[in-house]
């Protein structure tokens, strides 16, 4: 008689914000409906905002954006 050939272990994973001190940081970004031209990330939505507006100042028919944000997410198995 032999033992068992496959033992089946059911694990909860969970998923939420990596929020480690060596987690890439958290990203915005606006991009350009009409033409597809983006801001740089950065940390602070302020930046790519100011971006935005100067990009309309710029292209007056230029008017709707899309915000990205670029935020690191982390998935752990209970023990």
């Amino acid at each position: 008689m032999s033992g068992p050939h496959t033992v089946l272990v059911f694990k909860q994973w969970h998923l939420e914000p990596d929020r480690e001190p060596d987690s890439p940081p958290v990203t915005h970004k606006m991009k350009c409906a009409s033409c597809g031209a983006e801001s740089a990330p950065d940390g602070a939505w302020e930046p790519p905002q100011t971006w935005a507006l100067e990009h309309s100042g710029k292209n007056p028919s230029h008017l709707r954006f899309e915000e990205i944000i670029t935020r690191p997410w982390r998935t752990w198995m209970e023990s």
